[in-house]
């Protein structure tokens, strides 16, 4: 009888915990290497990616790259997104500073403004970066001194080589003027006068919106007037003032004129020394919002003056919180996009024509009637759901 061989079973060998863990640590340091591989063939380079890289990547030639990234150039949807598909993977990003070497423009337009505490700049700064952009250029701020002494910030300009400058504060002096002028740098002034005759500027009527601004006073039977006024060398503050005063002495009346240097501090001192005089006026002019809505305060709640009953109060620019109920100013508004459109559109065909031939545009502002003042039974007139003065009807 044959006996039976038993076969021996085969017992799987067992793997110890350690050895385990440093077979999985040895597998994920083979995927991270091939994963770093992948991205080295995809890359090629740790450096920063240039043009010719994508072109490679994409199989174009390094034109279709630069025209792809320029825009309004000319090239085929297909090839566009070839190049943008590569520059994905790559991640390619155009220098715009090499690329202003090239075509000697760098695209930025620099800005100078201060005074940050008056809503009319904020406002005017972003419609300015609006107008910008659409244009695909971009803003470089410069904020100026008080003083309004804008050489220091000049010769930080000068050194970005912008293509051109909206000087929204100070006063552009001949000597930096004609150094602009020599650069082949436009410059617009945008709500302030050039006293140069190289530069441009773009404005509101202010001598005859402060006229306006008397003569709805006069109508209102006003008796008793003053001015507080802004900074001393801002051209558009003497216009201002220069207007109220010709409105006035029209009449033979005089006008008391405090200043308040566009500092809301002394703007309610100057307030202050208005109504605790011994005639104190029952109509004050600010010659910009900032400093009327300081009067207003002043005048409610440290005085207890009922406006307009007691006093009327009328500000120029007609920034957002003019038209706030708790507020209700009375002001010249002044059309601020309009006003940047024009500016860019002034500064963008000196650029792209370089001549640098100086333009003055002026814009008509508008007297709109709210209730810090009181109305004259002539001349307001209703539109667009507005009320405005027009000095014109008043009888």
């Amino acid at each position: 009888m044959q006996k039976r061989c038993k076969s021996k079973k085969h017992t799987p060998k067992q793997v110890s915990p350690v050895d385990e863990i440093g077979y999985n640590a040895r597998q994920s340091s083979v995927h991270q290497c091939a994963k770093q591989e992948d991205n080295a063939m995809k890359r090629k380079t740790f450096g920063p990616v240039t043009s010719q890289q994508v072109a490679q990547h994409a199989g174009v030639s390094q034109s279709a790259v630069s025209r792809t990234f320029t825009p309004g150039a000319s090239i085929s949807p297909a090839t566009r997104e070839k190049v943008l598909q590569s520059a994905r993977e790559l991640g390619y990003r155009p220098n715009a500073l090499a690329r202003s070497l090239n075509t000697a423009r760098s695209r930025i337009v620099g800005v100078v403004i201060s005074c940050f505490d008056n809503p009319f700049y904020p406002h005017v700064l972003e419609a300015l970066g609006r107008e910008l952009d659409a244009l695909n250029y971009h803003l470089l701020l410069f904020v100026s001194d008080r003083d309004s002494n804008v050489d220091r910030i000049f010769d930080q300009i000068m050194q970005y080589r912008v293509d051109g400058i909206v000087l929204a504060s100070g006063a552009l002096s001949d000597a930096l003027s004609e150094e602009c002028h020599g650069a082949g740098i436009p410059v617009v002034l945008f709500n302030r006068t050039a006293e140069s005759e190289m530069a441009s500027s773009v404005n509101t009527d202010n001598r005859a919106a402060a006229r306006q601004i008397a003569e709805f006073l006069l109508a209102g039977e006003h008796q008793r007037f003053a001015c507080i006024t802004g900074a001393d060398n801002a051209s558009v503050n003497q216009l201002r003032l220069d207007g109220f005063r010709e409105a006035l002495r029209a009449r033979n009346i005089d006008v008391t004129v405090l200043a308040g240097q566009n500092d809301s501090e002394q703007t309610a001192q100057a307030a202050r020394q208005l109504f605790s005089s011994g005639t104190p006026p029952d109509a004050v002019f600010a010659v910009n919002d900032h400093m009327a809505l300081t009067v207003m305060d002043v005048a409610r709640y440290e005085f207890g003056l009922r406006i307009p009953q007691d006093v009327s109060v009328v500000g120029y620019d007609d920034v957002g919180p003019a038209g706030w109920p708790s507020y209700a100013l009375t002001s010249i508004c002044q059309p601020v996009e309009v006003m940047v459109q024009r500016t860019i559109g002034l500064l963008m065909q000196q650029i792209d024509s370089a001549v640098m031939a100086p333009e003055q545009i002026v814009i008509p502002g508008t007297l709109v009637v709210r209730h810090s003042a009181r109305r004259p039974r002539h001349g307001v007139v209703e539109e667009n759901g507005q009320l405005l003065f027009r000095s014109e009807e008043v009888e």
